[in-house]
């Protein structure tokens, strides 16, 4: 089912993408030692571990094979994207020890899925990031391990410990899911850090952190409580979950409404929606609002109404993507002290220890940029750490790449400005050459939109 020539949603949120045996490609060439003896690695803390000397470690060398997931990529970046090939090295995939079985790739069905990546050419970094949405460890495989990998840093990606439309029956609390995802994001972190020390003699130099939506919201959340592991991250429109809102929790019921006939477009705009935004909304209704909220939802606040989603958010495209009736009426606010102390487990303070760039859309349908990342650079600076902080707003972005492709006219990818931003940030960091100012990016009106995006070029204004 597409609901949308832009974004194939559905096909990420059900294939399974259980991937067998060892690819019949993508091997070194003999006679070649530039990964010998990649067998002798190992993963700190992992129970299970499987190694691979490849001839190139990007989505163009991994294509057919089971060493990547295009399925759980899709949507995410727009048709035109630019991706760099041709870097040889080490994949290691496994997982940690876990008691979840939401992640069925390569057959194993067990959570805490990692992938390592590391490139025979190596330039002293490790790039780490997280899952987004509810998807595994190669969704990021074209937005973001492909780029870094080319750059040469080491590359290491977590499924957070849980995954697909029912991960909140993970766990034996409320906010026990999401909590796992930091967690898990921390393992990771430093079990790659001892093996990137094993395969080029040190430790990396420099670590840093980035991901989108829910990557976004771990990067966030490991520069506020891990600043010791990282030296900075790239937040690229990253969830916002406060104790007493703003949240998805605050923001998402007036689209269930909506979706129910019983809402205004201004309780939208009350809720945090842009105008001009509206275009994308019919599409949302169909993938997102309805399905984003039962879920989470049921994460934090599972007594709210136990029929729905129950144990399974659907076995059926229309199951999962529908919402639950009683989510339209939907009062974070009124809700008890325990719902509020379970998100209070994951929740955002502002109080980052490391540089951190943010990115978010305007046009974000999804989690709407006034009530997300508008808020939490408030909070960067109320909490005096604003010096480490850059904003920018991305003009016509939306939280999924792929929609450009259905709207060309009226957006544009977040992806080069993420990789705009990602130089700007290791400039910071090891040049110490600071950033642009906090700004809006305007969509420019001619160029190479979907490869290029220039933070302090034509367009772009201060905020």
């Amino acid at each position: 089912m597409r609901l949308s020539p832009g974004v194939p949603f559905v096909a990420a949120v059900l294939t399974a993408a259980a991937l067998t045996g060892p690819a019949p490609a993508a091997a070194v060439p003999a006679g070649d030692t530039s990964c010998a003896q990649h067998e002798r690695l190992r993963v700190p803390g992992a129970a299970h571990l499987r190694s691979a000397c490849l001839a190139d470690l990007t989505t163009t060398g991994l294509a057919g094979t089971p060493y990547t997931d295009p399925a759980d990529q899709a949507g995410l970046t727009a048709a035109g994207t630019r991706l760099p090939s041709g870097v040889p090295g080490i994949q290691l995939d496994g997982y940690f020890p876990d008691t979840s079985h939401f992640n069925a790739t390569h057959g194993w069905r067990h959570d805490a899925q990692f992938v390592i990546r590391l490139p025979e050419r190596w330039n002293g970094g490790l790039v780490v990031t997280g899952a987004p949405g509810t998807r595994k460890q190669y969704a990021t495989d074209k937005a973001i391990s492909d780029q870094v990998l080319a750059r040469g840093y080491a590359y290491a990606a977590t499924d957070k410990g849980n995954s697909g439309t029912d991960f909140y029956r993970d766990g034996d609390r409320p906010g026990d899911a999401v909590a796992e995802w930091n967690t898990r994001t921390t393992e990771l972190t430093r079990a790659a850090r001892r093996v990137v020390a094993q395969r080029y003699g040190h430790a990396p130099r420099r670590t840093y952190i980035t991901g989108i939506s829910n990557g976004g919201y771990l990067t966030r959340w490991q520069l506020e409580n891990h600043p010791e592991l990282y030296d900075g991250g790239v937040d690229w429109e990253g969830a916002l979950w406060t104790t007493d809102g703003p949240n998805l929790l605050t923001s998402l019921p007036a689209t269930v409404a909506r979706m129910q006939g019983t809402a205004r477009d201004e309780d939208l705009y009350a809720a945090g929606f842009a105008r001009g935004s509206e275009f994308l909304w019919p599409y949302h209704e169909k993938a997102y609002w309805g399905l984003t909220q039962k879920i989470y939802r049921a994460e934090f606040d599972p007594g709210y109404d136990p029929a729905c989603p129950g144990a399974s958010a659907g076995g059926t495209v229309e199951q999962i993507l529908a919402p639950c009736a009683s989510d339209a009426t939907y009062d974070y606010a009124s809700r008890p002290d325990a719902v509020h102390r379970a998100v209070s487990r994951v929740a955002l303070t502002g109080r980052i220890g490391r540089p951190l760039i943010t990115l978010h859309g305007d046009m974000d349908a999804l989690l709407p940029k006034a009530a997300d990342s508008d808020v939490y650079a408030r909070m960067v600076d109320a909490s005096g750490r604003g010096r480490l902080h850059r904003y920018y707003g991305i003009e016509g972005g939306t939280h999924v790449d792929g929609l450009y492709d259905t709207y060309p006219d009226r957006l544009r990818p977040i992806l080069p400005c993420h990789r705009s931003a990602f130089d700007a940030l290791t400039a910071w960091v090891e040049r110490g050459t600071p950033p642009p100012a906090d700004r809006t990016v305007g969509r420019p009106a001619n160029g190479d939109v979907v490869n290029s995006c220039a933070l302090d070029g034509p367009g772009a204004a201060r905020r």
